[in-house]
């Protein structure tokens, strides 16, 4: 098991780019890091949380959610043992809670498939 954290987001114009990053705490070590798979969920009031992408355990492949696709891009260093999530061209829409979470092996959909995650960083869109 992970504890993760996000740090990042914020507050942010319509249009700007803004990064979120995911690490796991102190007592986790590269070679546990790299059996976890680690995605990216958001949740934004009133709706249910949603998949945004996930990067499998060498980075070498991204899955994204069309709703985002082309505009949000993850990227792994497991050296660093941290994973990013760099959103362009932000949209009020894409205001939320950011999440991310582990799981050892594959990249899942579901939140449920996941049983570690961070406490979530907001990110809020202006015009």
């Amino acid at each position: 098991q992970m504890q993760l954290q996000e740090s990042g987001g914020g507050l942010v114009k319509a249009g700007d780019s803004v990064r979120i990053s995911c690490a796991p705490s102190e007592h986790t070590t590269e070679r546990i890091f790299t059996r976890y798979a680690v995605a990216w969920f958001r949740q934004a009031p009133g709706k249910e949380r949603e998949f945004i992408g996930g990067v499998n355990l060498n980075g070498a492949y991204v899955k994204y959610a069309d709703s985002v696709k082309g505009r949000f891009t993850i990227s792994r260093d497991n050296a660093a043992m941290t994973v990013h999530l760099q959103m362009a061209n932000v949209e009020l829409e894409d205001t939320a809670t950011y999440f991310c979470a582990a799981r050892a092996g594959l990249i899942r959909t579901l939140p449920s498939d996941y049983d570690d995650w961070g406490q979530g960083t907001q990110v809020t869109v202006s015009t």
